[in-house]
């Protein structure tokens, strides 16, 4: 397994060397100023920008950003925690400043329990040099260890979660005021600080909100400028034994991750998170492949197989939907991906596109969907 310095237990291969890595060893965080150093944007040298630097991916691409507020979000028990903890573990383990924010009470026994078991350095989660670990008593105790993680120089924060962190101030979850005023408050300066700020937010309960993405305000996604993304579990984490979850990118502000992964899905597969029962490699993150999809929104096998069934070939998904009798939203899951994985031109390679008719070049997914075989522009005119 190829290891990332966000991903297993040390190694002697794996070191937080630039050269390996991409970024520089543990450093104190950045200060705190009023105003951009623009000089330092112009010559490479700023240390944050549009490439994601913790929690690396088997093929050497990271999902978090540093200097930026980052969320999980999932139902319970999906692996939204673990996978921050995993990223935690293997960052404490290499020397980096690393805090919790548990204001879900978890408390520093199973923390610490989970840190441990997912190949984190038990020497450097002691004392308070490497590793703080706070269960909030209420809003003024979160401010005293904002203040304190932002003077220290984090460099990975994880707050759990959300939903506990607005109340905490007084605030309802669903106001955007009062969330805009506590990111503010508490996730902004921690980010600014050069922090990697990894928020844990829970999954809405309607089907419509759940689409969207975490629960409460719609102001939660618009202050997010690192990743945002949504976690599903795969195969059920067992202690013991493992589990593993889909992890997908519901927003990428600055596209670092985004443009490292599949495309054709409204939220590409960003990674697989596995943890087994191997002590020496407790857990990875497996990039996904260039055909790799999305489970939520992939056909099923069954249902391209269907498709790929019809003789004729369909030629639009009104076609396909009377042929099989099919609702419209199965029928153009189904077609799309047997139009994209399934369809073979004429020198017998799969593709996803149908060339137009007059120009010869590839159709776009809306043009074919919709049973076209020419460009809009390439139509004769009246």
């Amino acid at each position: 397994m190829t290891t990332f310095p966000g991903n297993a237990a040390e190694t002697t291969s794996n070191t937080a060397d630039e050269s390996v890595t991409g970024y520089p060893p543990p450093t104190v965080g950045t200060p705190v100023t009023l105003y951009a150093d623009v000089s330092q944007v112009l010559d490479g040298d700023e240390p944050r920008g549009a490439k994601p630097v913790y929690g690396y991916c088997s093929d050497g691409v990271a999902i978090f950003y540093a200097g930026q507020v980052n969320v999980l979000f999932g139902d319970p028990e999906s692996g939204k925690t673990m996978l921050a903890l995993a990223v935690a573990a293997a960052l404490v383990t290499r020397g980096y400043r690393v805090a919790i924010i548990d204001l879900d009470h978890n408390g520093a026994h199973a923390i610490v329990d989970r840190l441990i078991d997912l190949g984190a350095d038990e020497d450097n989660l002691r004392g308070l040099e490497h590793f703080r670990y706070v269960d909030p008593d209420d809003g003024s105790h979160v401010l005293d260890v904002v203040k304190d993680l932002t003077a220290w120089g984090v460099n990975y924060v994880l707050v759990d979660s959300i939903g506990e962190l607005v109340p905490a101030f007084g605030g309802a979850s669903n106001s955007p005021d009062d969330y805009t005023r506590v990111h503010r408050m508490v996730l902004t300066p921690l980010a600014k600080a050069g922090a990697c700020v990894v928020a844990i937010d829970h999954l809405a309960k309607n089907t419509e909100s759940r689409a969207m993405g975490a629960t409460g305000t719609a102001a939660k996604k618009r202050a997010i400028g690192g990743t945002m993304l949504r976690v599903t579990v795969a195969d059920a984490f067992t202690p013991g034994k493992g589990g593993s979850a889909h992890v997908t990118i519901a927003k990428d502000r600055h596209g670092g991750l985004r443009a490292h992964r599949p495309t054709g899905d409204k939220e590409p597969l960003a990674a697989t998170f596995r943890m087994t029962a191997d002590y020496a490699n407790p857990w990875e993150l497996i990039a996904p492949t260039t055909t790799d999809r999305n489970p939520l929104e992939a056909a099923p096998a069954s249902d391209v197989d269907e498709m790929d069934k019809l003789d004729p070939p369909p030629t639009s998904v009104r076609d396909a939907r009377t042929r099989l009798r099919w609702n419209n939203q199965r029928t153009t899951v189904a077609f799309r991906d047997w139009k994209r994985y399934r369809v073979t031109d004429s020198k017998g390679a799969e593709t996803g596109n149908t060339d137009c008719t007059t120009c010869g070049t590839a159709l776009t997914d809306i043009d074919v969907m919709g049973g076209f075989t020419t460009h809009p522009s390439c139509e004769p005119t009246a």
